[in-house]
This record gives structure tokens, sequence and C-alpha cells, in this order.
């Protein structure tokens, strides 16, 4: 059941309306239900079956303003001592001897992204049962495999995430901290929409966005309008 707080909330909202960039973050503020600074967050409902994999979404992003958050990697390479890694950003690092840690169950796989030099992948196939499952295993696509892997490292930590469609071939992410304000959250959402219509895959068919909602923490959803052009 909704608490009082989150039907308070609710009644900001109208039934069915559809909302511009800049009256959802207004709203935004006005339904938020906790006393600490909520992570808003993006959820797509996109037309695309991930079962075909021209209709996935695999890619990094980095909104102008960050996302609030601290990145958690942990990175694997054959030539970057862990200090070094470390210093740039990483909180877990090493190379076969994390590995072979990872694979017993001695390091607890809490990260937000893992990076490694391309010689590294080799090793990773013994625990990608392990890192797969969790979106994980580091890819050349996203931009988490590289020879400067302190370079990428800084890169993450500096503000660069993965995105990706999940089972049923949406998109979940999160655009920022309320405490941003107005104008850097209408800056970072503007970007995340066109950058959702860049990455539209090739297989994709008929309407591709069908729906996108965004929220804070733990507050209602408030959809936003797609077609301003036609409002």
């Amino acid at each position: 059941m909704a608490g009082k707080k989150y039907k308070k909330a609710v009644e900001f909202l109208k039934e069915g309306m559809e909302y511009s960039v800049e009256e959802a973050v207004e709203l935004l503020e006005q339904t938020n239900t906790v006393k600490f600074d909520p992570t808003v967050e993006i959820h797509f409902n996109l037309n695309l079956d991930p079962k075909h994999v021209d209709q996935m979404i695999r890619t990094t992003a980095k909104l102008p303003n960050g996302t609030g958050k601290t990145a958690k990697i942990c990175a694997f390479s054959d030539t970057i001592s862990a200090a070094d890694l470390k210093a740039a950003g990483a909180t877990e690092a090493g190379g076969e001897d994390l590995i072979a840690d990872i694979a017993a169950g001695n390091v607890a796989l809490d990260f937000d992204t893992c990076v490694a030099t391309p010689a590294m992948m080799r090793h990773l196939g013994k625990i990608a049962r392990v890192l797969g499952p969790k979106g994980l295993m580091p890819n050349p696509k996203t931009g988490t495999v590289g020879e400067d892997l302190v370079a990428v490292v800084k890169d993450i930590a500096g503000g660069t995430f993965e995105f990706r469609t999940d089972k049923h071939g949406n998109v979940h992410s999160i655009f920022g901290k309320l405490s941003f304000g107005k104008e850097k959250l209408v800056e970072n959402l503007n970007t995340f929409l066109t950058l959702i219509n860049d990455v539209k895959p090739s297989g994709s068919k008929g309407k591709y966005i069908n729906s996108a909602v965004v929220c804070n923490a733990m507050g209602p959803g408030i959809k936003l309008n797609m077609n301003p052009d036609e409002a």
C-alpha cells in the first residue's frame, strides 16, 4: 500500500497527463517524498526485442552536469599497478590474483562497472559467468576495455556511465540528483533524450519509444510528452 507521502505526491499529477521536460523537472521537486537528496531516474518503455542483436542497446553516456553518483569501478590490468588504478578512481584493482579472488567468492561484486586491458580479457573468461549476469563484463564497445586503463578509469570516475536494454527491451537509468536544481536537470534530461534517439538500434521498426517516465527515488512516475510538436 502506498504511504501518505506518496499519495500526497500523486495529487500533483493529472491522470493521463504528459509533461514537457521543464514541467516534469518542476514536478520532481513537488513529488519528492524523502528527506535525503534523491537520485532522479528515467525509465524508457521501448518497442524493442533484445533477443535480436540488432535491437539491443549497450552504450555509455556523459551528462553535462554529471549524475551526482560516485561510480564503484573494478579494474583488471596486467601492466598497471593496483595502486595507480586506485589513485585514478578505481575501487578495486588487480590482475589474475583479483580474478582468482572473485572466482573464489572472496570479493563482493557490488561494482557499477568493470574495466580491463585487452590482454586481461582472456583471463576474465574464468569469471564470465559471474560478471556476465550482473552486466559487469568489460566490452570494447562501451569503452570499458583499453590499453590506457588509467585514462579509462578517470573517464568513468569523471561521470561516464553505461546503460543498456533490460531483458524486456527497456532502458532504466539516472540523470542526476534533485539538488542539482531545475536548470541542470533540464540540461541533463534533454541530453539523455537526444542520446536515446541517437542510439536507436538498426533493427528497430515502427514506433521506437512507447513512453518515457521520470521520477525521484521512491516517488511517483511523471510521464514525458515525447511529441511536443503535436501538443
